[in-house]
């Protein structure tokens, strides 16, 4: 385990080689899972606000499963602020371009219509973050279906830390970022 500031990492980030591949994977990621994906207190209020510039991205089955909830998001069965789900499969921002699962909200960004590009729990995947009473820990999420990103990312020789660089440094900051890249480093020259 690696600590920086009041996060607990794991050293899978420094470890293992990935890079996402959504030509194998399809983004199932997106489609399959417990619940919707987390959203911080702030993320939820954002969504709230900007639906209606998202709405036009979105598939009808999708808007109806938030209309259903009564909002872009739910708690949980863990108690947990989640984006709603379309029959418990796919998250309802979720739309299929050629048969890979894309996020209408990163559409919606990507068109200048929206500031906020999506969860960052989204972004970060397959790192997944949890908040304790003394830290948050840091932790990747290993999935058989990403079984092709880590072969991609082993093709590229290209580990979790760097493919999700941008996503870290939204979430924690550019100084943790590079005291995580420091860390990376050292472990690579003493070869663990």
């Amino acid at each position: 385990m690696i600590q920086i500031d009041n996060t607990i990492i794991s050293l899978d980030l420094v470890t293992t080689k990935f890079v996402c591949d959504l030509a194998k994977c399809k983004g199932y990621c997106c489609v399959h899972g417990d619940s919707g994906a987390p959203l911080e207190d702030k993320e939820a209020k954002i969504l709230e606000k900007i639906y209606p510039k998202i709405k036009p991205y979105m598939r009808e089955s999708g808007i109806k499963a938030i209309e259903k909830a009564g909002n872009v998001h739910i708690i949980d069965n863990d108690g947990d602020v989640v984006t709603v789900l379309i029959d418990n499969n796919e998250c309802s921002f979720v739309v299929f371009e050629n048969g890979i699962a894309r996020c209408a909200i990163e559409k919606a960004f990507n068109d200048g219509k929206i500031k906020f590009r999506k969860p960052v729990s989204c972004h970060l995947y397959p790192v997944r973050t949890k908040k304790y009473k003394d830290f948050e820990g840091v932790n990747y999420n290993k999935w058989d279906i990403c079984k092709p990103a880590v072969e991609k990312g082993e093709k590229e020789n290209k580990f979790l830390y760097i493919f999700l660089q941008d996503s870290l440094k939204r979430k924690y900051g550019n100084e943790w970022y590079n005291q995580l890249v420091l860390v990376a480093e050292n472990i690579k020259n003493k070869g663990l």
